[in-house]
């Protein structure tokens, strides 16, 4: 039941579904599509792994201060990931892009060439996820998401 008193481990956690939460009424603004896949895929805006992570260093400031070793570790634990989410996994879904490009022009090259062995559907289409990382605006948002959640529990319920 100490679980329950965490107050850094349920920000984050809060933070964490706030994030993916609100990604879909912010996708619907965008684009008039509501996608409720987005409550439980990697990237778009705001970033849930920034937010999480801010909201955790922003909870053990808020208990332990600024001066503890404690922020000091889920400090750097928070830009390791914020970096992270806009530089190698940003990277790996445009990678993802184009494979999935080569992957659908070589298949629309074997259809022309010849007709496919009948193979399952899925296999043919086959698909890496291209949405990982994050672009630098979707990790600020997330991050500041963390921070103002984080600040608005403190006050509301441990204050």
């Amino acid at each position: 039941m100490e679980l329950l008193y965490n107050f850094p481990l349920l920000a984050a956690l809060f933070s964490i579904f706030f994030a993916q939460f609100i990604k879909v009424p912010i996708q619907f603004i965008a684009t008039r599509n509501l996608d409720w896949s987005l409550l439980t895929s990697t990237g778009g805006m705001p970033s849930s792994h920034s937010a999480a992570v801010t909201a955790l260093s922003t909870a053990v400031a808020l208990q332990h201060g600024l001066d503890s070793t404690i922020f000091a570790v889920a400090a750097v634990y928070a830009i390791i990931t914020m970096f992270d989410a806009t530089g190698v996994r940003r990277h790996a879904g445009e990678q993802a892009t184009v494979l999935n490009k080569l992957v659908a022009d070589f298949n629309r090259f074997v259809e022309e060439a010849k007709v496919w062995p009948q193979t399952g559907k899925l296999e043919k289409e086959k698909k890496l996820k291209e949405l990982l990382g994050h672009q630098p605006i979707e990790v600020f948002f997330g991050g500041l998401t963390g921070i103002l959640l984080t600040l608005v529990l403190y006050y509301l319920f441990i204050m």
